[in-house]
C-alpha cells in the first residue's frame, strides 16, 4: 500500500527547514563559544596543574628509588663492616698469639736454650 509507514523518516524534512540566515549562527556559534570557553578554560588549567603535579610526582618518587638504591648499597657496606670487623679480630688474635710466640721463645733463650 501506499500509507503513511511506506514514506522515508527524511522525506519532506528538507522541505521544511527555513532558510538559515547566517548572522543568527555566528550569533549563535558566538553564544555558544562564550558559554563553553570558561569551562574549557577552566579545565584546560586544571589538566595543566595535574600534569605539572604527575611530573613532581614522578621526579619524587625517582627520588626515593634512588635512595632505595642508596639504602641497599650501604646494606652492602654494613655487611663489609661486620666482615671487616671479623677479621681485623682474627688479626688481633693472631698478633696476641704471635706476641706470646716471641715472649716465650725469648724467656727459653734468656734461660739458655738456642732455638
Amino acid at each position: 500500500g501506499t500509507g503513511p509507514s511506506d514514506a522515508s523518516p527524511d522525506e519532506g524534512v528538507v522541505e521544511d527547514l527555513p532558510l538559515i540566515d547566517e548572522k543568527a549562527v555566528e550569533q549563535l556559534a558566538e553564544g555558544l563559544i562564550s558559554h563553553y570557553l570558561p569551562d574549557l578554560q577552566r579545565s584546560k588549567s586544571a589538566l595543566q596543574e595535574l600534569t605539572q603535579n604527575q611530573v613532581v610526582l614522578l621526579e619524587t618518587l625517582e627520588q626515593e628509588i634512588s635512595k632505595f638504591k642508596e639504602c641497599n648499597s650501604i646494606v652492602d657496606i654494613n655487611a663489609l663492616f661486620s666482615e671487616a670487623k671479623l677479621y681485623h679480630n682474627k688479626l688481633v688474635n693472631i698478633r696476641n698469639e704471635m706476641m706470646m710466640l716471641h715472649e716465650k721463645t725469648s724467656k727459653l733463650k734468656v734461660s739458655g736454650i738456642n732455638i
